[in-house]
């Protein structure tokens, strides 16, 4: 609901009353007995404003809109008067936040307006700006792109996008890089939960939280491990405090640094930066021994346990603690807090996936889940907080290099099932690649450079790219290049271009580092608050945004410079085949519908945009508990339609709340874990055993649905006709029309199939994940045991480094542990947060955590200016925080700061008046060279540093 007013007392901002008014209806503004009594003549005295603040009489028009920070998803009322955003309420009726916002979230209304936005296009011409009308900008933009693709391929430009795009948005930009002719596109999902995606889809089926934020008030453990959500997703600390007092939830944090999430937590494990798996192996030592584990569970549903058992084994407490520097004692009292307090969830953030071996990391924690028979259940679950508002959203919809929108991959089939959703030949889109085979295979069918890689794609030979050359443009758009490591060899990459072009509302830091005097375009976006459409949140619920206000300045939406940009490049005809374009904006609901006709692999086809608008105008409905509308005109949907939503919108599927829920028929958002990995592994059965979906006409485990099983079951003929016509030859991902999905779900079985999540990833580098050390490790005794891998030739386009790193001892000259985090106050890379007074006010300085033990033996005292210097050279000069939440070997620092640069301030390279109001090293300016073995994710989590006073 929301508070109206009713009576003819002039409006105040946000809700209740103001203090002016407080003071005038309880008498102290008066001359009443009140007010003499409480204050006295000498406190009460007229205070005359300057300036009155402005206020408007002209009628209000209230938008609801998504926060555009963190994934939680919080609802927020918009106030609007002649077309100015005047006012922003927390919605009070709203199923996630239920009122509640972070200053991220409170500051919202001042990143539409803030004047330190960009106002136009702008070049770089001669070290000078130089403004350029949107036609010059499009023109010259275009015909460097064209240059260079007919030059050097398609490949030679990267498309990168945004994990702040809609959701539309980020599937035109995926399908906008296919038509472009390359799969060089990503988001910033490649560098924070690639590993997650990777490791938990290979387990179970889908690479996505299990439950919901609402859902933890019914855990009655709850284990974070690299999650601090008190400053990272502040309003999931409520329903986080509501576990324990609802379920008397036992509260875990396992951290190197002792965070405020820690600070509420009944029991805090403080570990080694980069020793994850160990410590879960160390948990599940104990577990295993005291015979804690769900047998039954894992004798229905778990593949290969045993061989974890057998690695385990490996990992007596001695060792553990060798690893990493937990005693017996506490392993043994976290194991036995999670045994003893079922269902139980762990939570993971990127202190968990920003690792070499992140994926070892993510199927680890899954592995724990598993034993405790703790997945899919109400209370249970592997709840990955996301971190950017639509990030979830983006990699569904495929804006990454090595996949089409859905998850379906780059084979040819997957190619083919895009082209028919596009109405495009197939034969046409195959010859906008370049057609020649390289170390991965032909461009179209392999996967691209990764974000987190773009700058080896500029510096490395051509003969050791598998595509034709190095990279020579690169788009930013919507991107935050300090939060990427390597800083120093960021900037050499970028002079190296011959083209950066950045699109965003900001500068960013990518306008300012290159140490350019041409050749850099900035491309003013909107806002998420001046375009529309839908966002995912963390827990796969899809919500729709209104446009609050048009775009500010000359800045134009995302998907409107696509379609200038298409235009200017020649497939704007194919890129728009089935969506109206009005004016120069694409009609978002067409792209929607788009998106629906092909995306049935993760059940993205049943969230029509009527559907989604029915939730959106009716939060009031849906329960706080577990989402269900509870009447109204969406009554029994789960809030957001979380996928898989199966179906056509007609079937009308409520969505799936619960992962891997069988307590539930599928037709009410139950489901088994996916049949993805096949029916049997070297001769043993995979599939389900004695486990099904409440009310399952199939009771036992079951492949995934084709035409050919539903003949084989005696259900075809339950087809429509044209059912039948579109199903021949397709399965449960590939018939458009729906019918075997309709018909599979109709007996209550999930379309994916019925079979047991894996232990064993047979296809990744490590099949059963193993404790690996850091490449950049001061545990020097503790490489001849883990070592890290071998070097990979080519992987995702790439020569990546492993043993020739880590056969080098840097722990000499640079002894400690580097580690960094979020803040409360700032987002991301920072360029938006910190260009907003409010937030700006509250932190204002970049700073470096040191244990007051190591600081003394470095002879730093809390507030000096430190230098701090990566194990790759790169130097940053920040202040002391001498405090001990940070162990003695260890030291940390925030992500979220930029304009300078070891150093140097660059306040003076940004456009006039869009420097942010508080500027500062970047961390990543000091991180080092380290990839994850499956998906390239970056090592930000554990390197090594020196640390010296500054002159």
């Amino acid at each position: 609901m929301r508070l109206t007013r009713t009576s003819t007392t002039p409006k105040v901002s946000g809700l209740g009353i103001s203090r002016r008014q407080f003071l005038k209806r309880s008498g102290a503004a008066t001359s009443g007995v009140a007010g003499l009594g409480l204050f006295g003549s000498t406190m009460m005295q007229r205070a005359e404003a300057v300036e009155k603040t402005p206020y408007s009489d002209a009628p209000v028009e209230t938008r609801r809109t998504i926060c555009s920070h963190c994934s939680v998803g919080c609802g927020v009322y918009a106030e609007v008067q002649e077309g100015v955003w005047t006012h922003q309420e927390p919605a009070f009726d709203h199923p996630i936040n239920r009122g509640a916002h972070c200053a991220k979230g409170a500051s919202l209304r001042q990143h539409g307006h803030s004047t330190r936005r960009l106002k136009y296009p702008m070049k770089l011409v001669g070290g000078e700006w130089q403004r350029l009308s949107w036609d010059q900008a499009i023109d010259e933009i275009g015909a460097k792109v064209l240059e260079l693709t007919e030059q050097h391929g398609p490949d030679s430009v990267y498309w990168l996008g945004s994990a702040k795009f809609s959701n539309e948005q980020a599937y035109l930009m995926r399908k906008f890089a296919a038509l472009a002719g390359t799969n060089n596109t990503d988001h910033q999902a490649r560098i924070c939960h690639s590993t997650t995606v990777a490791g938990v889809a290979n387990t179970w089926g889908y690479g996505a939280m299990t439950n919901s934020l609402n859902d933890l008030q019914n855990s009655r453990s709850i284990m974070f491990i690299g999650s601090n959500p008190s400053e990272a997703h502040p309003v999931a600390m409520q329903h986080i405090l509501l576990a324990k007092e609802r379920s008397q939830a036992e509260i875990i944090v396992v951290d190197p640094r002792f965070t405020r999430t820690a600070a509420k937590a009944d029991h805090y494990v403080r570990i080694r930066p980069g020793s994850d798996v160990a410590f879960i192996w160390g948990l599940l030592w104990h577990i295993f021994e005291n015979g804690w584990e769900d047998q039954q569970y894992i004798d229905q549903r778990v593949y290969a346990m045993d061989e974890v058992r057998n690695e385990v084994a490996n990992f007596p407490p001695s060792e553990v603690e060798r690893i990493t520097g937990v005693p017996e004692a506490a392993m043994y009292d976290t194991a036995r807090r999670l045994a003893e307090n079922r269902p139980g969830c762990i939570v993971w953030c990127m202190g968990g996936t920003q690792h070499t071996t992140g994926n070892n990391n993510t199927r680890a924690y899954c592995i724990l889940e598993l034993a405790l028979g703790n997945i899919g259940k109400s209370g249970g679950g592997a709840n990955i907080f996301r971190g950017h508002d639509n990030v979830q959203g983006a990699t569904d919809l495929g804006l990454m290099s090595h996949s089409l929108p859905g998850y379906y991959g780059l084979s040819e089939a997957a190619w083919k099932h895009w082209a028919q959703i596009w109405d495009l030949d197939y034969e046409w889109l195959k010859s906008r690649f370049d057609q020649t085979e390289y170390a991965d295979g032909y461009p179209m069918h392999s996967s691209g450079i990764t974000v987190s890689r773009w700058i080896d794609g500029v510096l490395e030979e051509d003969q050791d790219i598998s595509q034709r050359t190095s990279l020579k443009a690169m788009f930013y758009w919507g991107h935050a290049v300090n939060s990427q490591t390597r800083g120093t060899e960021m900037q050499k990459a970028m002079q190296k271009l011959e083209m950066m072009v950045i699109v965003d509302p900001y500068p960013t830091v990518a306008g300012v580092m290159h140490d350019r005097s041409d050749g850099v375009y900035l491309l003013p976006a909107a806002t998420q608050f001046e375009t529309y459409g839908s966002v995912t949140a963390t827990n796969r619920s899809l919500q729709w945004r209104d446009r609050v206000v048009e775009p500010a300045f000359e800045a134009k939406p995302d998907h409107s410079i696509m379609y200038l940009l298409s235009q200017r490049l020649g497939f704007a005809d194919e890129l728009f085949k089935n969506i109206q374009i009005n004016g120069e904006e694409p009609l978002i609901e067409d792209i929607t519908r788009e998106f629906n006709r092909g995306m049935w692999t993760v059940g993205y086809t049943g969230q029509s945009p009527e559907r989604l608008k029915t939730h959106q105008q009716n939060w009031h409905t849906f329960s706080f508990r577990d989402l269900r509308a509870e009447g109204g005109p969406a009554d029994g949907d789960y809030y957001g339609l979380p996928w898989p939503c199966w179906g056509t919108a007609e079937l009308n599927h409520p969505g799936t709340p619960i992962l891997y829920d069988t307590s539930k028929p599928v037709s009410q958002g139950g489901l088994t874990f996916r049949a993805r990995f096949g029916i049997e592994h070297e001769g043993t059965p995979i599939l389900a055993d004695n486990s099904f979906s409440a009310g399952s006409d199939l009771e036992d485990g079951y492949p995934e649905f084709s035409a050919q099983m539903l003949k084989d079951l005696g259900w075809w003929d339950e087809l429509t006709d044209e059912e039948k016509a579109a199903a021949e030859g397709k399965n449960w991902k590939t018939d458009l029309s729906g019918g075997i999905q309709r018909v599979a779900i109709a007996h209550e079985c999930s379309p994916f199939g019925n079979a047991k999540a894996r232990c064993n990833v047979w296809t990744f580098p490590d099949p059963i994940p193993k404790h690996r050390e850091p490449l950049y490790t001061s545990r020097r005794d503790l490489v001849e045991d883990y070592p890290t891998w071998d070097d990979v030739a080519s992987h995702y386009r790439l020569p990546t480094l492993y043993q020739s790193i880590q056969q080098n001892d840097a722990s000499k000259k640079y002894p400690i542990i580097m580690t960094s985090g979020r803040l409360v106050e700032y987002e991301g890379g920072g360029e938006e947060t910190r260009s907003m007074s409010w937030l700006a006010e509250l932190q204002q300085e970049m700073f470096v955590e040191i244990n007051p033990a190591l600081a003394n033996d470095l002879g730093v005292k809390d507030g000096n200016m430190v230098w701090v210097e990566g194990a790759e050279g790169g130097r940053i000069k920040v202040k002391a925080m001498v405090t001990p939440r940070v162990a003695r070997e260890v030291v940390f620092m925030p992500f979220h700061f930029g304009g300078m640069f070891q150093g140097e301030s660059l306040a003076d390279r940004y456009p006039d008046g869009t420097t942010p109001y508080v500027i500062g090293e970047a961390v990543n300016t000091a991180t080092t060279y380290g990839y994850d073995s499956v998906t390239q994710m970056q090592e930000t989590k554990c390197t090594l540093c020196r640390i010296e006073l500054a002159s």
